[in-house]
């Protein structure tokens, strides 16, 4: 069983695999993806000579993560001298003209994917021109990642449709970029010559991704069944894919310290713990990483860096329940409460006198 004693409990393991290039950062919507990427690309940057985190998610967190306006081109994060960040939107931007984007639009009709392929395809010879030693991939919700693994497979459907239509219709599709006025400088052979461009990308780097020594995948999840459910699916999908996992990061974990008196907190951890128990059975041999549930947003460089520490060294309650510390703290919350309730039904009873 996975042990939160040792560094089984932590994510030291990708820190220290200094062979990485790919790490990918994914889960279901809203369990803390983008902080949990954010703090690793931070964690990186102390031991890689340079690091981008790239946002594929369109709701782009990753500016209000690190509190600093991010665009489609890498940007130096304040405070770093060798962290970088980008946003990029997963639908393409084509320049070609209109005849292309009717002919793009039309083919993407008829390939789901392919535009996103293609723009996926477009930043992944952006980012391999640079010379980034590690690349951190906060990723949109699931089923979106999940697509981004099959591009390959996507792109080679866009070029049998292409080489398809080109046969059944000749030399009809350059009468017809002429006669929309595109001219003779876009025509089906740049386009072919394209996808074939952005095959011969991904396919390099597919490669990669299935290399466990340069890429590896971090499932983020929550203590719930639709989580726990969310991520059997996810490490079942990276597996089929070979793409490598071995680091699952469990956050918003409500642990049993500062005399957690509130009915409600208690049953959440109950049912938490039901949950976690079923964690470290599904994925005994994974680091696991349990993070602390906080009564505020982890917002800002300054607060990314304090909260990364639970990221290299497991979360220990501050207060063991039974000792004589807690006893006290539990006294003490206990003798708040009496005075506050107190103060209400003196209200109450002053309120009740006025009638």
């Amino acid at each position: 069983m996975g042990s939160s004693e040792d560094s089984t409990g932590t994510v030291r393991n990708i820190l220290d695999q200094d062979t990485l290039k790919w790490v990918f950062v994914g889960g279901k919507g809203g369990v803390g993806k983008t902080t949990c990427s954010s703090i690793l690309s931070v964690l990186l940057s102390q031991v890689r000579s340079s690091v981008l985190i790239i946002s594929t998610d369109p709701a782009h967190n990753l500016s209000d993560a690190f509190q600093q306006r991010f665009t489609k081109a890498p940007t130096l994060v304040t405070g770093f001298n060798n962290l970088y960040a980008m946003e990029v939107d997963p639908t393409v931007e084509h320049e070609e003209g209109d005849m292309s984007d009717g002919f793009m639009s039309d083919l993407s009709n008829s390939i789901p994917g392919i535009d996103e392929a293609m723009s996926f395809a477009e930043m992944l010879k952006l980012v391999q021109t640079m010379d980034y030693s590690v690349i951190v991939f906060d990723t949109a919700p699931t089923g979106h990642t999940l697509r981004l693994l099959q591009f390959p497979t996507t792109l080679e459907k866009g070029l049998a449709k292409v080489m398809s239509l080109r046969s059944k219709f000749g030399g009809l599709f350059s009468q017809m970029t002429r006669l929309f006025g595109v001219g003779d400088d876009f025509g089906e052979d740049d386009l072919l010559g394209k996808l074939e461009g952005m095959k011969d990308v991904i396919e390099q780097v597919n490669k990669q991704f299935k290399d466990p020594d340069l890429t590896t995948f971090v499932c983020v999840c929550i203590p719930e069944f639709l989580s726990l459910y969310e991520t059997e699916r996810l490490v079942q999908e990276l597996t089929k894919f070979e793409i490598d996992t071995h680091n699952i990061i469990i956050n918003q974990v409500i642990f049993d310290e500062e005399a957690v008196e509130s009915k409600l907190l208690r049953a959440r951890m109950n049912m938490q713990q039901k949950y976690l128990d079923q964690f470290y059975v599904l994925y005994d041999d994974f680091n696991i990483t349990k993070l602390p549930l906080l009564p505020q947003e982890v917002c800002g460089v300054e607060a990314l860096q304090a909260f990364s520490h639970n990221f290299v060294t497991p979360y220990r309650a501050s207060i063991v329940r039974g000792t004589l510390e807690e006893l006290e703290q539990r006294i003490s919350t206990l003798k708040e409460q009496l005075k506050v309730a107190e103060a209400e039904k003196d209200r109450v009873a002053k309120g009740k006198q006025k009638v």
